[in-house]
């Protein structure tokens, strides 16, 4: 039955899902090392979150096998076949790490193993690396693009803005996201989501967050500065506003923000749009950081309507230490609690096209929150789910 055994996938994602630890994932590059000792070279000393960024791809990849959906999953291992020559990875190595992928689910579940799951093991596997391998192949440009840091600024005491100047115009759809490599931390790369759309003159901004134990996120906050050199990678991600797809729900958590303020910014350029109401979320008021822009895109474009949300209704001391964020008049009141809480205290918007942006655990909250309502889970859009 290949993949069309649903149970035989099913087994295959709850083993490599993360919550199960990603020991399959640690065993899978383990075994690629061992068998091709040029490849370790290729990534970072620490592997621990290049385990746990494919265990949420594979386990993502197959979730969507066991739907029996082909479509995006096919277009996600397109991208991250294409993504992966940024690390150097050539063809030859696609071979190893066939063969250690299919070892690892083989080892791992050898309790249960049989020829139904060997099968769809096999088939599963082909697939997944058959898709990036000729992905990789089929790709002319190079595999990525450097830039020079021109401007950070410290909007918030977590929350920096950094924009920079690239040595060649990168192009991305608004709401994808790149990878990115600093300066201090090199073979270790990030997700970022740009904020503005792509730019013909190589302009790009990120809003970057610190997050606690994050050795990248917090190396650009406490140490970016203009001059510094940041490599990128080509862009994945298909999150997208259908203009003829009826109106939208965006709802964005602190550096969330980015990826749905460039689809907001790149709606500007029609006249007529569906509705967006966007509800911009953090922990204090002082966190909500890019107010002042939003107020000034939703002035000019009826069409945009923005809710504030912090979870406290008051700002702590240090928060005098940063700029402040209050826009003028024109937004719509500031709720107070989580943005789970608030949004769906005005329904389940299930006539809306949803579009979820934050940190793993806000948007799992407020995904769950939507479907309690009965918002149609075919409307809701987020990006795979990573810490």
């Amino acid at each position: 039955m290949g993949l069309d055994d649903r149970d035989a996938l099913r087994t295959l994602r709850d083993a490599v899902a993360p919550a199960s630890g990603s020991g399959l994932i640690r065993d899978f590059y383990t075994h690629w090392f061992a068998i091709d000792i040029s490849v370790r070279d290729l990534f970072p000393p620490d592997m621990d979150e290049q385990r746990q960024r494919f265990a949420h791809a594979v386990s993502w990849v197959l979730g969507e096998l066991v739907a029996q959906r082909a479509q995006e999953p096919v277009a996600f291992l397109a991208q991250l076949g294409r993504d992966h020559r940024k690390y150097g990875v050539l063809q030859r190595h696609y071979d190893t790490m066939q063969t250690a992928l299919y070892a690892a689910f083989r080892n791992h579940l050898a309790a249960c193993w049989d020829d139904r799951l060997a099968e769809a093991t096999r088939d599963a596997v082909e697939l997944m690396i058959g898709v990036m391998r000729g992905a990789a192949d089929a790709e002319q440009g190079p595999p990525f693009c450097d830039g020079t840091v021109i401007e950070h600024l410290r909007v918030t005491h977590d929350v920096s803005v950094v924009r920079l100047q690239l040595d060649r115009p990168l192009f991305y759809h608004p709401g994808q996201y790149v990878t990115v490599q600093v300066p201090q931390w090199p073979r270790r790369w990030r997700y970022l989501s740009p904020s503005i759309p792509s730019e013909p003159g190589g302009a790009i901004e990120f809003h970057i967050r610190s997050v606690a134990g994050g050795m990248v996120s917090t190396a650009i906050i406490a140490e970016t500065k203009p001059g510094d050199r940041w490599r990128l990678s080509n862009p994945h991600g298909g999150m997208h506003v259908d203009r003829d797809g009826g109106d939208v729900l965006m709802v964005a958590g602190s550096t969330g923000l980015a990826p749905l303020r460039t689809l907001i910014m790149d709606l500007t350029r029609w006249g007529v749009n569906p509705r967006v109401h966007l509800f911009f979320g953090g922990r204090y008021p002082c966190d909500l950081y890019d107010l002042r822009t939003l107020w000034e895109i939703a002035s000019q474009n009826p069409w945009l309507s923005v809710t504030p949300v912090s979870e406290f209704n008051v700002d702590p001391p240090w928060a005098t230490d940063y700029p402040d964020v209050q826009p003028p008049r024109g937004l719509h009141v500031r709720q107070t609690g989580t943005l789970a809480e608030v949004v769906t205290r005005y329904g389940n918007w299930g006539d809306r096209q949803i579009l979820i942006c934050g940190s793993p655990n806000m948007v799992t909250a407020t995904k769950a929150a939507l479907l309690g309502k009965g918002a149609p889970a075919e409307r809701i859009q987020h990006d795979p789910l990573s810490s």
